[in-house]
């Protein structure tokens, strides 16, 4: 049985006040504005949509990139149709105009014609052709060895195009290559005015040239008689403010999203390859989330529902931040550490996004010195004024008393803790009471000749490790060196099953001879004491606990 397929012609945007209707007759507009506009390259829906929301009002469907993104070359070697259905995908996935680069017209005028005709229905709004012979080969190859069109033959195309286009305001511009081929401004300009003639909406000038002189040159010869589009890759350097001094129309940014992502996608691919797992990769690259949102995915919540662990939603986060970080000397003369600034935000600003890319935006932070500072936006504070006399211990207790009992799980980190998402992941996937995150790298610790949180485990880093339940036996600063497995990164992960009688055993500590004094670690060797496990993952490095100026320089590095 045969089945007939319909083509739906995308539906064009509401305009706003003063603007064309459609996305034909906002490509007109460009043309016809009275500034130098500007085209980014795009080569799929993907890039389509980067495009539109970096601030584009129009887009260049790359024949050279819509080639590359196939792994063909640039000679007509991906077929007009693979071509036609990708800036289909990308005329769906945008709102303003697409200017295809359509090589030669992918044939004679008949083939030209129908070209039109399908652009058209897939809400594409102007196609640029080039006066070259079919196949095509890219400009850039070979430039002055390439073979021209006959012009009245070109010519001949142009008229055939428009008058196959059913919407006015659909854009036919002729692309003239007499410059890289070599044939001189004289041959390009006679070649412009028969193409002019015949219909073409605007003339696209070409140079391989690495300044714009003979681009220059020829709009000075041309002047004003239609709109010119020029191509500035190789002539880069050329300062935007000398196209508008000179009049020119349109700016195309031909192939550069293409290859800013292969150096991207290098890089990612060789790292991964090196490395044989994620974790220098997972935190430089965009997440999912990211991808679902430009895929169009209406309602964000039901992707991650789909796609993200359920736990998020069962855990809040305690910061402690209530002290000044004296180390850090005129640094903290008007505020807390967790103010201290590295790249241009707050260290808590940059624990608060860690846990809210992770979906916990449920946030408590317990400040103390400098209050008044502390003042993010969207998060819940408790207030600990004894903070000069009391431990991080007591900071946790207040906020333990401050919440209300509720169903949800709790993460605690301090507030000059800086790290990678991935860290809270797998503390929260875990279905332990009690878990804490230890970086096996404790030696560079010792190295430092710092104070830090040493633990000794149930068995060491070691590949068995992964498949076993690793429990905390002792943690402090004077652990003996041959029982030392890692150091403790200040993360403490309590599942809500547990949280009542941690809220007990915090509020008993605390109540206790010096228990105001007391810190996290003390409240850690009391779990394992009264026979609470403490289940440990192992990290190497990934984290950074900012306890000097060093700290901070380093901080300014760390993604």
């Amino acid at each position: 049985m045969s089945q007939t397929t319909s083509v739906r012609k995308p539906v064009d945007p509401p305009a706003g006040p003063g603007q064309p209707s459609t996305r034909h007759g906002q490509f007109r507009a460009l043309l016809r504005s009275d500034q130098v506009e500007f085209l980014i390259e795009a080569h799929n829906g993907l890039s389509a949509k980067i495009g539109e929301e970096a601030g584009f009002k129009g887009l260049w469907a790359s024949g050279l990139c819509l080639s590359a993104q196939y792994g063909v070359r640039d000679n007509n070697e991906a077929s007009w149709t693979q071509v036609l259905e990708m800036v289909e995908f990308m005329a769906d996935a945008t709102s303003i105009p697409i200017m295809l680069d359509g090589d030669t017209g992918y044939g004679n005028f008949n083939n030209m014609q129908r070209l039109v005709r399908k652009l058209e229905q897939r809400g594409v709004s102007a196609v640029c052709i080039e006066d070259k012979l079919f196949p095509k080969t890219n400009s850039f190859i070979g430039g002055h060895r390439q073979q021209l069109a006959d012009i009245d033959e070109f010519a001949g195309k142009i008229k055939a195009g428009k008058d196959a286009q059913h919407d006015d305001d659909f854009v036919v511009v002729a692309r003239v290559e007499a410059l890289i081929a070599g044939w001189g401004l004289g041959e390009a300009l006679k070649r412009a005015e028969a193409y002019y003639s015949a219909g073409a909406d605007a003339i696209l000038i070409h140079s391989a040239a690495t300044v714009a002189d003979e681009i220059l040159e020829f709009k000075r010869e041309w002047g004003d008689r239609s709109p010119v589009v020029i191509v500035p890759t190789k002539y880069y350097r050329t300062p935007t403010e000398v196209f508008r001094d000179h009049g020119f129309s349109i700016v195309v940014w031909a192939n550069h999203i293409l290859r800013a992502s292969v150096t991207a996608m290098q890089e990612a691919a060789a790292t991964i390859a090196r490395e044989q797992n994620l974790l220098e990769v997972e935190e430089r690259i965009a997440p999912v989330r990211e991808v679902f949102r430009l895929q169009g995915a209406s309602d964000l919540e039901i992707a991650e529902r789909l796609y993200l662990p359920e736990q998020s939603v069962d855990l809040r986060a305690i910061v402690l931040a209530a002290s000044r970080g004296v180390e850090l000397g005129e640094l903290t003369a008007d505020k807390p550490k967790a103010m201290v600034k590295v790249r241009g935000e707050p260290l808590l600003s940059h624990i608060v996004a860690t846990y809210q890319a992770r979906g916990i935006s449920d946030v408590t932070v317990v400040r103390g010195y400098r209050k008044e500072a502390v003042a993010l936006p969207e998060l819940t504070y408790v207030d600990n004024d004894d903070y000069a006399t009391t431990g991080e211990l007591y900071s946790l207790h207040l906020a333990l008393q401050a919440s209300s009992e509720s169903d949800e799980g709790i993460l605690v980190s301090y507030g000059d803790v800086l790290f990678r998402k991935y860290v809270l992941e797998a503390l929260a996937e875990t279905d332990s009471d009690f878990a804490i995150a230890v970086d096996t790298n404790w030696m560079e610790s010792v190295n430092r000749a710092r104070e830090a949180d040493y633990v000794s485990c149930s068995m060491p880093n070691t590949r068995n490790a992964f498949y076993s339940e690793v429990l905390l036996e002792g943690i402090g600063d004077e652990l003996a060196e041959d029982r030392i497995h890692g150091e403790w990164m200040g993360i403490l992960k309590v599942a809500k099953e547990a949280v009542p009688r941690f809220r007990e055993m915090v509020a008993d500590i605390c109540s206790g001879p010096d228990g105001q004094a007391a810190t996290i670690p003390t409240l850690l060797d009391r779990l394992v004491r009264c026979g609470e496990k403490v289940r440990v993952l192992y990290n190497t490095g990934h984290w950074l606990d900012v306890d000097s100026l060093d700290d901070i320089l380093a901080a300014g590095d760390f993604e």
